[in-house]
């Protein structure tokens, strides 16, 4: 890319930050809001028309995180050699198509397939998404602050107050045998909120470092912060898949199932402006843990409280804490290392999280199996989510030693 090319590129970041961040956002609604968490809210649909165990419907979001964990390591590879906002194009792109093709076939091998390739290509999105969010408002840490946690936060958000609001009212209208047309809406919106996010990843792309000397990170300081991370993708993913599924045994008809996720999306997209203080205000492992104990107690009470209200509390604090997790360690990156190893470290940090969440949703299906009630799987989970609390809180600064 010549010089003119990349300041041009740079111009257009530095004059509409907002719309460049935008467009990231919508990024990670394709990779994440739809991607992941559509499938929770077809699940119950899927499993009573296909007749699966719960540990089947798990295996999905199982196959699914396994695709991520391979994307999360590639993109650990490919982040020193190719621009993160190709890799960021490459997965939208390619996400897109995989959610387009999901509702071909209900047979488990072609389901599997294309969960597998969406969590693959969903991650190449998800780790240079944050690396060029991160490189937004450099000279203003509040507004950087803020940039990162919208990412996350109204990127998710969106696209599960788009789904969680149409495809369990669909699915009740309908009848499970229509969960075929949720995939092929969800990549009709895809396809829409695409171009936007193509022409945001290429606007934002960071200058390549040359041959500077790769800097190595401190791993061994960096240990609370990435075992609390752990515990994230291993506790988050089980109340995302399944708390369709136990509102469904509760007796909840489609409109409350509705109601409380499109609440969760609106409060994860209002969670950035909750957790912009924090983030701008602590370099440790202080936001993580906060985020932690916030989801902890978010999966808990719809297992403890399953009723319309205890639902409705549980979904606005797990929904105002969730996706910062991902923002809390993408702000510890930047307060703590050198800006040319902020790819890599992101990179470090979504492998470990998509190592660990491979395991919840099989784990809690098999344990929903076992007991006969899923909600013991939520109890667990949110068990583990507390206790990663309690090791972030391990983690300091590190910057500057």
């Amino acid at each position: 890319m010549s010089t003119s090319e990349h300041c041009g590129r740079t111009g257009v970041a530095e004059r509409r930050p907002w719309l460049v961040l935008l467009g990231l956002a919508l990024g990670l609604c394709i990779t994440n809001g739809f991607a992941r968490f559509a499938y929770g809210l077809l699940l119950p649909a899927m499993k009573s028309e296909l007749g699966w165990s719960y540990a089947q419907a798990g295996w999905l979001n199982t196959a699914n995180a396994l695709g991520y964990l391979a994307g999360a390591v590639l993109t650990m590879l490919l982040i020193a050699r190719i621009s993160p906002s190709r890799l960021f194009s490459f997965g939208i792109v390619t996400t897109t198509l995989a959610l387009l093709v999901t509702g071909y076939d209900p047979a488990l091998w072609w389901q599997t397939l294309w969960r597998v390739l969406a969590g693959v290509f969903g991650a190449l999105s998800f780790s240079s998404g944050g690396a060029l969010a991160a490189q937004l408002f450099r000279d203003n840490p509040r507004k950087n602050a803020l940039a990162i946690a919208f990412l996350f936060g109204f990127g998710g958000g969106s696209g599960i107050v788009l789904a969680g609001g149409a495809l369990p009212l669909m699915l009740e209208w309908y009848g499970p045998a229509s969960w075929p047309i949720g995939w092929y809406l969800v990549g009709i919106a895809c396809v829409v909120f695409a171009p936007l996010s193509l022409w945001a990843s290429e606007s934002l792309r960071p200058p390549r470092q040359g041959r500077a000397p790769r800097v190595r990170l401190p791993l061994a300081r960096m240990g609370p912060e990435i075992a609390g991370y752990a515990a994230f993708g291993l506790g988050y993913i089980v109340y995302m898949t399944f708390l369709s599924a136990w509102m469904t045994e509760q007796g909840s008809g489609g409109g409350l199932i509705a109601a409380v996720w499109a609440l969760l999306g609106v409060c994860l997209c209002l969670s950035p402006f909750v957790w912009r203080p924090v983030f701008a205000r602590f370099a440790s492992g202080v936001p993580l843990a906060m985020i932690l104990l916030c989801i902890a107690v978010g999966s808990g009470l719809a297992v403890i409280y399953p009723s319309g209200p205890g639902l409705v509390v549980s979904a606005m604090i797990f929904g105002l804490s969730v996706f910062m997790a991902p923002g809390a360690v993408t702000n510890f990156t930047r307060h703590n290392l050198p800006m040319e190893s902020w790819g890599a470290a992101i990179s470090l940090f979504t492998v470990v999280f998509a190592v660990s969440q491979t395991i919840g949703p099989v784990a809690a299906g098999w344990l929903g199996d076992m007991s006969g009630d899923i909600g013991n799987g939520l109890l667990a989970a949110a068990a583990i989510l507390a206790a990663g609390a309690l090791i972030a809180l391990l983690q300091r600064p590190i910057a500057g030693e």
